[in-house]
Order: structure tokens, then sequence, then C-alpha cells
């Protein structure tokens, strides 16, 4: 499940992408791009528009502005036509359908996939999850919170996204199943499909990152490759905290 990084086939791109709610603006005029083969981070703090841009490219939201996916507006698609696009969405909580088998729900994941498909999709998910082949009869509801959040992920690739978009992937998890998840997201880079992610744990997404957008009230107001803005002040003084000076490791480490 290792993949080659190829940089510069833009799958995603993003202009002038904005969300009002009740009269207040969560998104305003977010540019920011994802190309096949890198992982792009995007941080902030709470309330600052991660998971709304997530929700709007989506279009689970209302928005605003220029959405393209490989040349294609997605503007005036539904959820699932975005899903058929290629664009899939790993939403913050998991949300698997815990009165479901762990079958059922990764076959949830191919649902606008052809049958045909389905069985190499499951063995293939075997593989890179041995545990959800091992429990694949069990209800959802009845895994640990990391073996869920394993289960999210093995649905969304049933799907075999181009863009995969995960919210807060590590949220509630143990220190080992995070660096399990991490690992697994480092390796899901590759020369079809390009990973936008967000993560509260700032130091865990530019760890992850080749590059970031750093969100302010709806705002980019930082963005570059991960590496520097390790190293700005901003960034490890406001969003990384007392870990800034912990070692991190890059996306290629």
């Amino acid at each position: 499940m290792s993949f080659a990084s190829t940089w510069g086939n833009t799958m995603l791109q993003v202009k002038g992408l904005s969300v009002s709610f009740r009269g207040g603006t969560a998104l305003a005029g977010l540019d920011l791009d994802l190309n096949a083969g890198e992982v792009v981070a995007i941080i902030g703090s709470n309330g600052a528009g991660k998971s709304t841009t997530l929700n709007a490219i989506s279009r689970v939201v209302p928005a605003t502005g220029s959405l393209m996916m490989e040349g294609r507006s997605l503007m005036r698609c539904s959820p699932r036509q975005v899903v058929e696009s290629g664009v899939i969405h790993v939403p913050e909580g998991r949300r698997v359908f815990a009165n479901l088998s762990v079958r059922e729900n990764l076959l949830m994941g191919a649902i606008t996939r052809p049958k045909s498909e389905w069985r190499d999709s499951l063995e293939k998910m075997a593989q890179v999850f041995p545990l959800l082949g091992t429990h694949a009869q069990r209800l959802a509801g009845s895994l640990s919170g990391g073996e869920q959040q394993m289960l999210a992920l093995g649905r969304a690739l049933m799907a075999r996204p181009r863009v995969l978009m995960l919210d807060e992937p590590s949220l509630g998890l143990s220190p080992l199943m995070v660096q399990s998840v991490a690992k697994l997201i480092r390796e899901l880079r590759g020369p079809r499909m390009g990973v936008l992610l967000v993560e509260q744990n700032a130091t865990l997404a530019l760890a992850l990152a080749d590059r970031a957008y750093v969100l302010e009230r709806g705002r980019v107001v930082m963005q570059g490759p991960s590496r520097q803005l390790q190293q700005d002040s901003t960034v490890r003084s406001v969003y990384l905290g007392s870990m800034a000076d912990e070692p991190v490791a890059g996306p290629g480490d």
C-alpha cells in the first residue's frame, strides 16, 4: 500500500470558497489546491473553519466560490455526485454504522462502485487492515475507538478515492493507535491520490503533510511547505506550543 510521490498533477482546486451561517462568516474567500502524490494539512484553532472547508468541498454545506476536481466543477454537484467524482470524506468522529457488521460497513463505502469490484476491494482491505478481516462479522459498535477509525478509513478506501479528506483522524486515539494511523496516511499518498488532512494536533499534521494551510476566522493566513511552517515563530508559539521543540519526523522520514 506504499506509493511513490508524483507531485505536479493538480487534482483539487478551491478558489474563493465562502460559507456563511446565521449571518456569520465561516469561510471567507478561501483558496487551496491539492496535487496527486501529496498530503496537504489544514491547521488552525477551534472555529477557524477547518471542518467547514471539508464539508463545503463535500457539498454537505452550501458554499459559493469555485470547486474544481480534475477540471470538473463540483459546485452544482450533490454529495453523492462528489463521492462519484472521487472525493471521499472521512468526517470527525468516525461515524461508523454501529448496528452493522464490519463487512457491511466496508460495503457501504463501495456503494457507488460496480459490484464486480466489491470482492477484490474487501480482500484488499483485509490485507491493509488485518483486524478488519479477522472481525468482519463483528458489529462495528463493539470495536474500540482506534478500530473504528481504521474501519472508517477502510470504508473510505472502498470507494477508491482520488482525493481523500480526513477530519481529525487522531481524535480520541491512544498514542500507539495515532502512530498506526499516521503510518497509514503516509502510505496513502500516491500517483493517483492526494490526501487533504484536517487535524487539531498541529504537530502531527505538519509531521505528516508536505504542505499546509493555516486558517484563522475562515481565511488562509499562512501557507507553505510543512518544514518551513514548523520553523515559523508564530506557528510554533500559537499552534505547536510546548511540543514545538520536540523532534518531528517529516513526511519523507
